[in-house]
């Protein structure tokens, strides 16, 4: 549940983070700025269709390779969904939940029906474009239903943004407290999207964001209290921990700091200072959130109201002062909460001697000269992709790149496998363990080209440092086999398919090497080699085998079994057991799990061929069980 949330809220900022554009052209147009109504009704535009775009941004977002396919369902099933619902009840108004809900259910369908193969005369439907005709199919029925209990859902969320806005002072402080608290997992977007662009109405507009930027004199009350902390609060608390630095590392810390509180006072990104001090000292996080409760129920009591496009930073405050209510005060309160800031922050690190940055143990990270990264580059996003995959263990250890609005967010082998420290050491704000699978690293806004360059450096073939004259890695540990393909045989009987057809982009990008796939006509695994069992995984899906020549073999069962925790999985080896070729390795039960997971095709992955060997089919359409002379190295 939590991973599936923070899809949501990662998803979510494809859609905001469109907004600023809209906001400018809005607020330009206005009659008390450049006065050109036809940039204000540009602007408009993006805000009178925010269900329609959450509903494409979030379904592309939720797919797996986020294609443009899972974008036309999104916006067709929406469509569908509205038309549907409103025709048997015309009170009713999907907002923009609405537009998530048919965004998720969107994406999750791309995912499992992408790649359906249908019978010839309907061939033409299949794959992608099967994709919108299954979401517009789901959404008819969704729609019928929402018809009869959307108006109560209506009710619920009106209730819900009546209660907050009546609770006055505490509800903006519980609003800003949990703002605060759920940052660190990623979730602070569902309740922003909440607030921002569902709660209140006026004259047709839904949401805090919307609602003032549209001239709602009684909107801004739950936006206001955000820039005290963004815009002078946190960056103040950066100079406290320049401050409170040693001596001998204030130079070197003093830059970083700097540049994130200049960041956050002019853009209102605030995450890499909070992530720079969130676990090294969680009491001040804990301060933190209570100051920004704090400063929301003042704002909130003292009338003042102002609001944002994306975040509350000086870019914001200056483009809609002649709109706020109080914008002066709004600055005194800033101020004041500096003045706070600073103090808290610097008696807190000095009096419990916390871990700051420029604080740290002098052991944490020392780099190892014999280890020399082979990238012919002066990139600095290509080197710090390349130290963070190094930090994470490897290539091997990564199996999705992610990333969001500052942070990083992948899904890995074991979490507990990567050095925080030195992750922090070569660049990052810091460094979030959810789970043994999902890692998250703070970068800052400049992520995204730290994402796409260690996506590349995954996919491409070149090892991250140097080799020796052997040709074996210094650091991985893996060396390369190139060997025969005769001694291969099919470890499932079934469709063989070439490794980019598998569903799953970890296998089809060839992320954890090349190979083939297998969808299986019946639920038996033998060994494709004579060897040793070199691991079977513990949800009993996948196992792995070490061949006679040193050919490393990973077989895995289906797509996303691993969630099945080994239901419908039957082992009959142990690691380290001696195999022959044709031996029975494992037994599924295919009609129990087809329904359960989104593919049964298996990737049979040769995690250590030598990289200038690729797998090539020597047979078309089905195998037998241990089938000989499948494939060629070439």
């Amino acid at each position: 549940m939590l991973g599936f949330l923070q899809r949501i809220g990662k998803s979510l900022m494809l859609p905001i983070a469109a907004l600023p554009a809209a906001a400018l052209l809005l607020r330009f147009g206005q009659p008390d700025l450049l006065n050109i109504p036809f940039i204000a009704a540009a602007g408009n535009a993006v805000f009178s269709n925010l269900a329609l775009i959450f509903a494409i941004g979030i379904a592309v977002g939720f797919a797996k390779d986020n294609n443009g396919a899972a974008a036309l369902a999104g916006a067709m099933g929406f469509f569908v969904l509205s038309a549907c619902a409103t025709s048997l009840n015309k009170t009713i108004n999907l907002g923009v939940l609405g537009g998530i809900i048919a965004g998720i259910i969107a994406g999750m369908l791309y995912n499992r029906y992408h790649n359906i193969k249908l019978p010839d005369w309907l061939a033409f439907f299949g794959g992608r474009r099967f994709v919108p005709i299954v979401t517009s199919g789901a959404m008819l029925v969704l729609g019928f239903i929402f018809g009869y209990v959307w108006p109560y859902v209506q009710n619920g969320m009106s209730q819900l943004a009546t209660w907050l806005y009546d609770a006055g002072v505490f509800g903006a402080a519980i609003y800003g407290l949990l703002n605060r608290l759920l940052l660190p997992l990623g979730l602070h977007h569902v309740i922003n999207t909440l607030v921002w662009f569902e709660f209140g109405t006026y004259k047709g507009f839904h949401g805090e964001i919307t609602r003032f930027l549209n001239g709602d004199p009684h909107a801004g009350l739950l936006l206001s209290g955000f820039f005290p902390i963004m815009m002078f609060g946190l960056p103040a608390a950066c100079f406290a921990m320049i401050a409170a630095a040693k001596k001998e590392k204030r130079k070197a810390v003093t830059g970083m700091l700097a540049g994130i509180a200049l960041t956050s006072f002019v853009t209102g990104v605030t995450e890499p200072i909070e992530f720079s001090f969130m676990f090294l000292a969680p009491v001040l996080y804990v301060i933190h959130a209570l100051l920004t409760a704090l400063s929301l129920a003042i704002t909130y009591a003292l009338g003042i109201h102002d609001g944002f496009s994306f975040s509350a930073g000086a870019i914001d405050y200056i483009i809609n002062y002649r709109i706020a209510q109080k914008p002066l005060l709004l600055l005194v309160v800033g101020v004041i909460f500096a003045v706070i800031y600073f103090v808290v922050f610097y008696f807190a690190i000095k009096w419990f001697d916390l871990k700051t940055p420029g604080r740290e143990d002098d052991d944490l990270v020392e780099e190892n000269p014999d280890q020399a990264l082979a990238l012919n580059t002066n990139d600095k996003y290509e080197v710090m992709a390349a130290r963070f995959i190094e930090d994470i263990g490897g290539k091997e250890n990564i199996t999705n790149v992610d990333h969001c609005t500052t942070r990083l967010r992948l899904t890995v082998a074991n979490s507990e496998a990567a050095d925080s420290a030195a992750i922090k050491h070569h660049g990052a704000h810091g460094v979030v363990k959810l789970n043994k699978k999902s890692l998250q690293i703070i970068i800052g806004t400049d992520v995204e080209f730290v994402a796409d360059a260690m996506k590349n450096l995954i996919k491409s073939s070149a090892d991250l440092t140097k080799e020796e004259a052997d040709g074996s890695s210094t650091e991985s540990g893996l060396a390369t086999v190139s060997v025969g393909a005769e001694s291969v045989c099919a470890p499932i009987k079934g469709k063989m398919l070439p490794i980019t057809d598998v569903p799953d982009k970890v296998f089809s990008e060839k992320m954890m090497g090349d190979g083939f796939a297998v969808d299986p006509d019946e639920g038996v695994v033998v060994s494709p080699v004579d060897g040793k069992v070199s691991g079977v995984f513990p949800t009993k899906h996948a196992i792995g085998l070490t061949g006679s020549d040193g050919l490393e073999i990973l077989i895995h069962v289906g797509i996303d079994t691993v969630k099945l925790n080994g239901d419908g999985f039957v082992n009959y080896v142990q690691e380290g057991d001696t195999v022959v070729k044709g031996q029975k390795l494992m037994s599924f039960d295919l009609p129990a799990l087809k329904d359960k997971v989104p593919s049964l095709i298996s990737p049979v992955i040769f995690t250590n061929l030598d990289p200038s060997k690729h797998v090539v089919l020597k047979k078309s359409g089905y195998v037998a069980l241990n089938e000989s002379d499948i494939i060629t190295f070439d």
